[in-house]
């Protein structure tokens, strides 16, 4: 699946240089790495959430995440310092490469009424979210084995400037952005 990958090499990188006009190669924005976090809250109740989550989490991303845990107690959400309150992977290189493919090509193409991501979600440093409201759509997790359907956070972590820069940078790797 380094096909997204050579793909940036041999076409998107210089095109990008092209259109931006920079001078050197190293000013070209890349991919730098994609996190995806998940938040189970009611994890302060059934310590399985957790398992579960991590386990849909491994599936989808071929790697394994780490628990997040609450750094302070917060009385009105019963939560103490220390409980496991999320997790999250950070993927790099190639898997993360093979995950935007899936993700773009596989995965949002399933959601059912899928007009496009949202084109407005850069934080203006050149990185962008956005968020799923189901693990269902990822071909690798099967309906059968769920125990609750759970959302989760995508940011893709760039190197470039600004927002214009990084949202060509995305639209040049196939994220299908709403018109």
């Amino acid at each position: 699946m380094a096909r997204l990958k050579d793909q940036y090499v041999k076409e998107i990188a210089p095109a990008l240089m092209k259109k931006f006009g920079y001078k050197n190669v190293m000013q070209i924005p890349k991919l730098d790495k994609v996190v995806i976090n998940v938040g189970c809250g009611e994890a302060k109740e059934n310590s399985k959430v957790v398992d579960a989550v991590i386990t849909d989490l491994s599936a989808i991303t071929g790697q394994k995440p780490i628990v997040c845990k609450a750094k302070k107690s917060v009385a009105n959400f019963k939560l103490r310092e220390g409980m496991p309150i999320g997790v999250k992977v950070t993927l790099r290189s190639d898997k993360m490469y093979e995950f935007i493919d899936r993700l773009f090509n596989v995965a949002f193409p399933r959601v059912r009424d899928f007009k496009g991501i949202n084109p407005n979600s850069f934080d203006g440093r050149g990185n962008y979210s956005t968020g799923i409201k189901e693990q269902l759509i990822f071909p690798e997790i099967e309906f059968d084995k769920i125990d609750k359907v759970r959302g989760m956070d995508i940011n893709f972590i760039t190197t470039a400037k600004t927002d214009e820069e990084a949202k060509e940078l995305l639209s040049m790797l196939g994220a299908p952005f709403a018109k």
